[in-house]
């Protein structure tokens, strides 16, 4: 299994998802600067890891606090969360995860030396509890995928795997247990530009795993379904609002758009975290914007001409009447149904 987090050593290392599928490094972060410049630049990224680098992050920032007195140990924690925050401003597990770091250290009694200790348990126990989640998500998708007769073809856009989690994956945990129970056939992963984490991503942990996958470039997907040839779409999610609205990696939309006309179930696979009770629809979901370089530029080579302009939203919002069902590990839910889970 793929664990793009890991604790050791005094130190976290995460893998640096940049470099893949070239290169294989392990990126070691000591201060929460560099978790938060790891989180910006998209070292580590997807929702559930964001969330898990966040937890480590915050007792990393603790640990650099140097003060007996628990109330400017409190203050100094709430500013580092401050930083975090800052860094992706549209996945909610970030904003979770610090919020439960931040009431941990509040409701614990002691020393300050004793809340960090219990600072870092809790960043290893939600590193855990999300390999868990993640693979009941696996466990709950499986239930509710078509019936065939003959195996799968499985469409997904974007990165929701190991590498966007604590390990496993969400939407590509969904596929791996379909995979292991002999459903699946072949994943089809759309290229996801401007990233391309599709290409990169999903296809370097599908081809790790022995899962057969075609990569194919985001305007394919229509052709593809036209011909036959997807029986079902399955994507991520780094926000989802309470009336089931998910925002996802852009181009996710237009997808559930293609799905519907096609007549294909569009299923979202996300934990409980990521869902945000406090936003009534999709409409008040901030959506990032990037470095337009993304855009017009891969590697060191431009694909523009100079003089024309530019827009990189990082996400899109698809609405719930696209969406079959949110499969979160407790089960799989029509969009509408999600406020029993609040």
């Amino acid at each position: 299994m793929i664990y793009p987090i890991l604790w050791q050593d005094d130190s976290v290392f995460l893998i640096d998802q940049t470099r893949i599928p070239a290169e294989y490094r392990l990126v070691k972060i000591d201060r929460i600067e560099d978790m938060a410049h790891g989180i910006k630049t998209m070292i580590v990224r997807g929702a559930p890891a964001i969330g898990v680098a966040a937890a480590y992050g915050m007792y990393l920032g603790a640990r650099e606090i140097e003060t007996d007195n628990k109330s400017i140990f409190l203050e100094k924690l709430a500013f580092f969360g401050q930083q975090l925050r800052q860094t992706r401003p549209t996945a909610v597990n970030l904003f979770w995860a610090i919020d439960r770091m931040l009431k941990t250290a509040q409701e614990t009694e002691g020393t300050v030396e004793q809340i960090k200790t219990v600072l870092l348990e809790t960043a290893k126990t939600i590193n855990q509890e999300d390999i868990q989640t993640c693979q009941a998500i696996g466990d709950k998708g499986l239930e509710v995928l078509p019936p065939s007769p003959q195996k799968l073809r499985i469409l997904t856009h974007c990165n929701a795997g190991a590498l966007a989690t604590a390990g496993y994956g969400t939407a590509l945990g969904v596929i791996r247990s379909a995979w292991k129970a002999e459903r699946l056939v072949r994943v089809y992963a759309d290229e996801t530009r401007p990233r391309l984490q599709g290409a990169k991503l999903t296809a370097w942990e599908c081809v790790q795993e022995g899962i057969p996958v075609t990569v194919i470039t985001d305007n394919m997907a229509a052709h593809c379904m036209k011909k036959g040839m997807i029986d079902a779409v399955i994507v991520g999610a780094d926000r989802i609002a309470a009336n089931g609205d998910t925002a996802n990696k852009i181009g996710t939309y237009s997808l559930a758009l293609v799905a519907k006309a096609h007549q294909i179930p569009f299923f979202v696979a996300a934990p409980l975290s990521t869902i945000d009770f406090q936003l009534a629809t999709g409409a008040e979901i901030t959506i990032e914007e990037r470095d337009f370089a993304e855009v017009y530029q891969v590697g060191d080579t431009v694909l523009t001409p100079p003089g024309v302009d530019f827009y990189n939203p990082a996400f899109d919002v698809t609405p719930a009447e696209l969406i079959t069902k949110i499969i979160t590990e407790y089960g799989a839910v029509n969009p509408g149904d999600l406020k029993q889970f609040q």
